[in-house]
């Protein structure tokens, strides 16, 4: 089973992003000494490591959850309470109005659960009619209330691409993973999503499904998953998608939990420090992605934004946005950036390699 409680809610250590950080950097807990990220940059010209171009605007509108799942890097779950208010997000749409970012990617915790959610797409629309609008929705949240059950048509409306989670094509891999019955919910939703239009030819709606793996090892290759994703899902379940994106564990919040617990944490340390690819390290997504924490403090991308290490520079809120400070800052790094750069490296995309 789950826990039904986030780290937070359970007082538990790794809750205090400064112990997770603490774990990260201490030899003795990994029982060996491995090299410092940014040491793996300099010999390859990536330090300091500094964007490319910012050409995505990722936004956790909340941490709260209608799922605790097992591996969750952001700690999300229905006893977190922190939710963007109007007033930021309204931030974001200021900031919208005077840059050209080309994607707007919102996430959560499941960003369907914050109150202004809808209005904050409508509002998205009106300033920005063509920007490509992710939202990366957990599935089961389109079945967990009557008020979520017309997400597909709202979603469909306003061109929203779907990206979702789903650990694997089986019942008992997903559901081990993410909570009980949530394969047969995701089941559902993906084919109340494709009743609509999402993931058929020539729709142009696009549906993507994320696998990352259940344990401490690296994705396999994103083709060949991709290939038997759509053939058991079609044949079983009638169900198309446009891409499945391979992820990476990273060794942060509950993922970093179970590989203690496990006794996993020095070996998959190793693993990804053997594994580092360079060039995975040139495009890795923090490079052309600027995320937004709930309280409007700006990150170099999701996973820093859960270990609270906001950006380098003037620029450390919405209020202070600078696109020209924020487009020469160099980008925090740490050991859990190993995890982006691993074999055919990792994004909120997919593979970089």
């Amino acid at each position: 089973m789950n826990p039904v409680k986030s780290l937070k809610a359970q007082k538990h250590q790794l809750g205090d992003t400064a112990f997770q950080l603490r774990v990260l950097n201490d030899d003795e807990k990994l029982g060996q000494h491995l090299p410092l990220f940014h040491e793996q940059l300099k010999p390859i010209g990536l330090f300091p490591l500094t964007p490319t171009q910012l050409d995505i605007f990722q936004i956790n509108v909340g941490k709260m959850c209608n799922q605790v799942c097992k591996h969750c890097h952001v700690d999300a779950g229905p006893d977190r309470k922190e939710i963007m208010a109007q007033e930021t997000l309204q931030l974001c749409l200021d900031i919208l109005q005077k840059h050209s970012f080309k994607t707007i990617d919102l996430t959560g915790g499941a960003p369907e659960m914050n109150p202004h959610f809808r209005w904050f797409i409508e509002q998205i629309r009106a300033v920005s009619p063509s920007i490509n609008i992710i939202v990366r929705c957990n599935l089961t949240i389109i079945l967990a209330n009557k008020k979520y059950h017309d997400l597909p048509d709202f979603f469909k409306k306003h061109r929203i691409e779907v990206v979702s989670s789903l650990p694997f094509y089986t019942a008992s891999r997903t559901d081990s993973q993410r909570g009980d019955g949530v394969f047969e919910d995701s089941i559902k939703a993906l084919q109340m999503l494709n009743a609509v239009g999402y993931g058929q030819e020539g729709s142009g709606l696009v549906l993507n499904l994320v696998y990352n793996p259940a344990g401490a090892f690296l994705p396999s290759g994103q083709a060949g998953l991709e290939k038997e994703f759509k053939r058991v899902l079609k044949a079983k379940y009638s169900i198309a998608f446009n891409h499945l994106f391979c992820i990476t564990n990273i060794p942060i919040s509950r993922f970093l939990d179970y590989l203690l617990v496990s006794g996993n944490y020095s070996s998959y340390m190793e693993k990804l420090v053997n594994s580092f690819n360079p060039v995975a390290a040139a495009n890795v997504m923090c490079r052309n992605t600027l995320s937004v924490g709930w309280e409007g403090y700006l990150y170099d991308c999701d996973f820093n934004q859960m270990l609270d290490l906001k950006v380098n520079g003037s620029a450390k809120h919405l209020r202070d946005f600078n696109l020209q400070v924020l487009t020469n800052r160099p980008i925090v790094l740490n050991q859990h950036c190993y995890g982006c750069t691993a074999g055919a490296g990792s994004s909120c995309g997919g593979e970089v390699a």
